[in-house]
C-alpha cells in the first residue's frame, strides 16, 4: 500500500520513493563511500575540516541522539536560524533523522518577522547562533529550549539556552525510526504576491526527488564538488545543491557566504567543478585574471552561450522555485537549445502554457502562465503549512500554477517573459510587492503606494516605492525617513525600499489597474540607488 499523509498517497510515483528517505540517502553512501569526502567547510577565519560520508552519518545521528533525549520526535518543528555552518546542515540533517521538521529561516529576518515563522509552524525548540540570541529573544517566540551554536560556556547563556556541543549524544542510543517518504522535513518561507510569507513544506520524498533529478539535469557525478555559498535556508542551497550531492555521493564544499576576495582561493584549493550562478558573482567568474580550475559547471536560470564564453564555463539552465523543489526546467549545452531559453520540462514534470483570462492553453508563440503537472509531496511541495486557502488557490488539480510567465518555442522549448508582476527578485531573494506595500500603507500621511523593482548592477533589481501623499501628509523627506525607518524595523533588509518616488497618480490601464510596467520604466530612468 502506497504510503499516506494529510489525505495524500505516493500515487504513481509510490514506488520511485519507496523505502528512502533523508536518513537512507546518509546510510547509504556512508556503506559504499564511506571516506568520500562528503562535506569540506572552508570559513573566512579558523580552521577548515573535511567529513566523510562515514563521519558526516556519525555526527548527524549523534544529534539526532541529542535531539531524542531532549524530546524532539516526529513532526516536531525546530527553528533554525543561522547562517551557514557545518553545525546547521548537521542540525538540518538531524532534525530530518528523528522526524521533525527544520524551519529554516532568512538570518536578515527582523524581530517580527522572526516572531510570525516562530508562532505559524508552532516551533518548540530553536538551534542559532549567539549573535542571533537577543533578536529570537526580542521576537518572544515561546521556546522550550535554543541550542547555540559556538557557544562554550553555558554558564553564560540566558535561561533556556544551551551550548549547541550538548546535543552531541551516543549515536547508538538513537533508537530509530520508520522510514516514511511522504513526512515533513523541512519548512521554508517564500515571499509570494500576498502580504504574509508561505511555509513551504517539503517531504523525505521531495528530497529522494531532487536527489535523483539534480544530478542528472546537471550532469554532476561522484566524482564531482559542489560549492555552497548561498545561505542554507535557501532552496538553492538545500535542495539543488546539497541534495544533488547526496544523490550521487559527491562532495559539498560550504562557505559562510559570498567572497569576492576568497572564491577563487577556494574553487581551485578544493577541486570546485559546479557552482549555482548568481548575477554578483559574474564579475568575478569574467575576470582576466582568473586562474586555471576544474570548475566547468554554472547553474543559471536559462540558457546562454554568450554567458559560456565570457564567464569560461558551461552554463547549464535551470528553472524551479521553492515550491517546485529541484530544477523543473533545463537546458544543457550538448543540447543545443534556443539562446536565452529556459530549456524543456525535466523528467518527470508535464507543462503547459495558460491563458490567464480564458483558461485556455498558449499556441506556439502566445505568452502566458507556466502551470507544471506532478504530484504533491513528490516533485511538488506537499502544502503551505497553516494555509489550505494558498495551497488550493496554486493547484488545479495535479497542475501548479507558478505564477510565471513564459512562451512556448519551436521545438518544445520554454522562453521567460515576465514573472508575476508583484514578486520581485533581490540579489536571489524573492520580495513580496504586496507586503512592502501593506506596510508601508500604514505610515500616517502615506494615501497610496505601489512597490516595484528597479535595475541594480549588482543585485539584479533592488525594491523602490511610489507614494501619493494624502492632505495630512508632512513634507516629503520627512515621509520618506518615515516610511523608511517603519520598512527597515518591520522587513529583512533586502525588502526595505532603497528609494521613495512621490508622485500625484500612478499610470494606469483596462479598469484603472497600476501599470507597474510603467513604474518600473519611470523608477530605471531615476538616478542609481
Amino acid at each position: 500500500m502506497a504510503a499516506a499523509l494529510n489525505g495524500l498517497t505516493s500515487g504513481n510515483w509510490g514506488h520511485q520513493v519507496h523505502g528512502q528517505d533523508i536518513p537512507w540517502l546518509l546510510r547509504h553512501w556512508a556503506e559504499h563511500r564511506p571516506e568520500h569526502p562528503a562535506l569540506v567547510w572552508e570559513p573566512a577565519e579558523g580552521e577548515r575540516r573535511t567529513w566523510t560520508y562515514a563521519e558526516l552519518l556519525a555526527d548527524t545521528l549523534r544529534v539526532a541522539a541529542g535531539l531524542h533525549a531532549r524530546g524532539v520526535g516526529r513532526e516536531d518543528k525546530v527553528l533554525v536560524h543561522a547562517d551557514n555552518c557545518p553545525e546547521m546542515l548537521v542540525a538540518w540533517l538531524a532534525c530530518a533523522t528523528v522526524g521533525a521538521v527544520a524551519v529554516t529561516t532568512n538570518t536578515h529576518a527582523t524581530a517580527s518577522e522572526l516572531a510570525y515563522f516562530a508562532e505559524h509552524t508552532h516551533c518548540t525548540t530553536a538551534i542559532t547562533q549567539p549573535r542571533f540570541l537577543d533578536l529570537i529573544a526580542e521576537s518572544g517566540a515561546d521556546l522550550r529550549w535554543t541550542a547555540v551554536i559556538g557557544a562554550d560556556d553555558a554558564a553564560a547563556l540566558p535561561e533556556g539556552a544551551v551550548p549547541f556541543a550538548e546535543l552531541y549524544g551516543d549515536a547508538d542510543a538513537y533508537p530509530g525510526r520508520p522510514i516514511e517518504p511522504l513526512l515533513p522535513f523541512g519548512i521554508m518561507f517564500t515571499s509570494g504576491t500576498t502580504s504574509r510569507p508561505k511555509g513551504v513544506v517539503h517531504t523525505h520524498a521531495n528530497a529522494v526527488w531532487a536527489s535523483r533529478s539534480g544530478p542528472r539535469s546537471i550532469d554532476l557525478g561522484p566524482d564531482d564538488r559542489y560549492l555552497i555559498y548561498l545561505p542554507l535556508f535557501h532552496v538553492n542551497a538545500q535542495s539543488w545543491s546539497m541534495f544533488s550531492v547526496l544523490g550521487v555521493g559527491a562532495t559539498a564544499v560550504l562557505m559562510p557566504k559570498w567572497s569576492t576576495s576568497r572564491f577563487w582561493d577556494v574553487v581551485v584549493r578544493n577541486g570546485i567543478t559546479h557552482i549555482s550562478l548568481m548575477p554578483f558573482a559574474m564579475g568575478t567568474l569574467a575576470a582576466k585574471d582568473r586562474p586555471e580550475s576544474k570548475l566547468r559547471v554554472g547553474v543559471f536560470g536559462m540558457v546562454n552561450t554568450m554567458l559560456d564564453k565570457m564567464l569560461g564555463l558551461k552554463v547549464y539552465g535551470a528553472y524551479g522555485m521553492t515550491e517546485t523543489v529541484i530544477h523543473a526546467i533545463t537546458g544543457k549545452p550538448s543540447e543545443h537549445l534556443p539562446a536565452k531559453s529556459m530549456g524543456r520540462p525535466a523528467p518527470g514534470y508535464g507543462f503547459k502554457i495558460v491563458d490567464r483570462d480564458t483558461g485556455e492553453e498558449c499556441g506556439v508563440g502566445e505568452q502566458g502562465e507556466l502551470w507544471l503537472h506532478g504530484e504533491r509531496g513528490v516533485q511538488f511541495f506537499l502544502e503551505y503549512y497553516g494555509n489550505a486557502e494558498a495551497t488550493e488557490k496554486a493547484f488545479e488539480g495535479d497542475w501548479f500554477k507558478t505564477g510565471d510567465m513564459v512562451a512556448l518555442g519551436e521545438g518544445g522549448n520554454v522562453f521567460y517573459r515576465e514573472r508575476d508582476k508583484d514578486l520581485l527578485k533581490v540579489g536571489g531573494e524573492n520580495v513580496s510587492a504586496r507586503e512592502v506595500e501593506d506596510l508601508i500603507l500604514t505610515v500616517p500621511g502615506v494615501g497610496s503606494v505601489a512597490v516595484v523593482g528597479k535595475k541594480h548592477d549588482f543585485l539584479d533589481e533592488v525594491v523602490v516605492a511610489f507614494v501619493i501623499r494624502n492632505a495630512a501628509a508632512p513634507e516629503a523627506a520627512e515621509l520618506e525617513k518615515a516610511v523608511v525607518e517603519l520598512c527597515r524595523a518591520k522587513l529583512s533588509d533586502f525588502k526595505v525600499p532603497r528609494a521613495v518616488y512621490f508622485v500625484d497618480a500612478f499610470p494606469t490601464g483596462t479598469l484603472d489597474k497600476i501599470l507597474k510596467k510603467e513604474l518600473r520604466e519611470m523608477a530605471d530612468a531615476q538616478p542609481a540607488v
